[in-house]
């Protein structure tokens, strides 16, 4: 059997802009739905979304079938669970709240198998080698990895250059969302000192050779954003498409309806 392609990490490499969708409904059934719909990405969130272990890895079937390449957001740069998440499939983590240089190496050991990293060996059990169906699995892992890690900080904003010099890292998520809260402008990723800040780290990020990334649900900023040199751009979520849907479906029906909902970043 052949070793699963990380079309991913590829498209990276070859600095192709790619198009993706937040998934937090944490359903199967949601998630499949989402695969067919033409983006590049679905991102798994582990961090925010009420998800498991269980339920990534349901929705990680229920997508296989599709031309979509899956990322997985642990809940933190947690060694023990990212070997987890490796084990049912997964190719490509995006590791959460990463602030320096070490924290970033550590993300990387964790995905791959010694020497070179720290991942520990379980491959008969698991569903990434197929259960060891996957000709030379153990050997041919690593090189199929991808490590996207989020600056979300001013610590990490701080630390960006050196985090760009981790060998091993492929691509850095801006969070505007977190960032900006710490960058005194809670609720509020479109304060001009957050843009810059943004704007000055995709730049820097294109800069060192890797893939900057980011999400926002406005267009013309995603498109700003492209234009800077991000190369994974997530333009919205699963649970922001439904929320917002279903309340347009029934706004006409609602006499003295409300204009809109409380918004966000997303």
């Amino acid at each position: 059997m052949q070793m699963p392609r990380n079309t991913f990490k590829r498209a990276l490499t070859e600095r192709r802009a790619q198009i993706g969708l937040w998934l937090g409904l944490a359903n199967p059934y949601a998630a499949e739905i989402c695969a067919g719909s033409g983006f590049d990405w679905l991102l798994i969130d582990g961090e925010h979304a009420p998800n498991t272990l269980q339920t990534t890895l349901a929705q990680l079937q229920a997508v296989a079938a599709y031309p979509v390449a899956p990322v997985v957001r642990p809940p933190w740069n947690d060694t023990v669970q990212i070997k987890q998440l490796l084990d049912t499939g997964v190719q490509t983590v995006m590791v959460p709240m990463v602030q320096s240089a070490d924290e970033a190496a550590a993300a990387v050991a964790a995905v791959r198998y010694p020497p070179r990293g720290v991942r520990g060996v379980g491959s008969a059990l698991a569903r990434a080698s197929r259960w060891n169906r996957v000709d030379d699995y153990l050997h041919r892992a690593n090189d199929e990895m991808c490590v996207l890690v989020q600056i979300e900080t001013v610590a990490g904003v701080e630390a960006l250059d050196a985090i760009l010099a981790v060998e091993g890292v492929d691509g850095v998520f801006i969070g505007p969302a977190d960032l900006s809260a710490a960058m005194g402008h809670l609720g509020n990723p479109g304060h001009p000192e957050v843009r810059r800040t943004i704007d000055d780290a995709i730049v820097r990020i294109a800069g060192a050779g890797k893939g900057p990334g980011i999400l926002t649900g406005d267009a013309q900023l995603a498109r700003h954003y492209l234009e800077l040199g991000a190369r994974f751009v997530a333009v919205g979520s699963d649970v922001t498409v439904l929320a917002r849907g279903t309340e347009a479906l029934v706004k006409p029906f609602r006499a003295g309806a409300s204009e809109g909902a409380a918004g966000g970043p997303y």
